[in-house]
């Protein structure tokens, strides 16, 4: 079996999650000894040895609905959002510190990948809400890697899971040349999800009950609050925007008026 918590593992928080799903695996009796890590997500999320992993609400929606279970989503506590709730956090650099998020359109926009809720679907649709269209995009493979390409000035602005953001911010000394933006409108969170035909109420028990054992300074680490219950339409209601291809033409198009 498959016990995969990638979505928030890095250096800092990797012993905070192995203490994590030793408690989730105390309370369910059964599961792997240790985290898989370095995995392709997408072999994960599809393999049908999943016990348990974690997903980005965007590709639940558009490509793992009815190909997993949904088990329950974790509350972070972040601000401004209800339990289970998360948004987009738009970031440039410091010296565009004082420009409201129009200032913005024409400008460099990097995103982490296409299927990202946070990086791609919520800021798209919220700058298309505004008739704000960048000047160009810039793919990154990753969150942090976006707020770098910032950062350094290979782009001018991005969007970052806010959770992301907070580990950014306390962990990365580049966050400090960085400055927010704008936040778009809560959405739910990243699921926990499990293969096809797997008890859901079992693993929701189990990683409920590990979350409240968990010491103060690991729930900390992890911003976990705790564990909320929702349902597959609540994903499939999130609108999802044309992808980077039909941006740019839109870009190209625009450029040509």
């Amino acid at each position: 079996m498959i016990a995969h918590l990638g979505m928030y593992d890095r250096p800092e928080t990797a012993v905070a999650n192995d203490r994590f799903w030793a408690g989730i695996r105390k309370h369910l009796g059964s599961g792997p000894d240790q985290l898989t890590r370095d995995a392709d997500f997408w072999r994960v999320w599809k393999s049908p040895d999943l016990l348990l992993s974690q997903t980005c609400g965007c590709p639940y929606r558009t490509r793992l609905y009815g190909e997993v279970e949904l088990v329950g989503t974790p509350d972070y506590g972040l601000p401004g959002c209800e339990p289970g709730y998360y948004n987009s956090v738009f970031v440039a650099r410091q010296e565009d510190a004082s420009q409201p998020i129009a200032a913005f359109g024409g400008r460099r926009f990097a995103y982490n990948e296409s299927l990202s809720q946070s990086g791609w679907a919520a800021p798209m649709v919220h700058l298309h809400d505004r008739s704000i269209l960048p000047g160009s995009l810039v793919e990154t493979g990753g969150h942090r890697r976006s707020a770098e390409a910032v950062a350094e000035g290979r782009a001018d602005f991005a969007a970052l899971d806010a959770l992301s953001w907070e580990l950014i911010r306390e962990y990365d000394d580049f966050a400090a040349g960085l400055c927010e933006i704008e936040r778009t409108a809560p959405t739910p969170t990243l699921p926990f999800i499990t293969a096809l035909g797997r008890d859901t109420g079992e693993l929701f028990t189990a990683i409920e009950a590990a979350i409240q054992e968990l010491d103060a300074d690991t729930k900390a680490c992890l911003h976990l609050n705790g564990l909320v219950r929702f349902t597959p339409s609540d994903y499939l209601a999130v609108p999802t925007p044309p992808g980077p291809a039909l941006t740019e033409q839109r870009i190209r198009a625009a450029e040509l008026t």
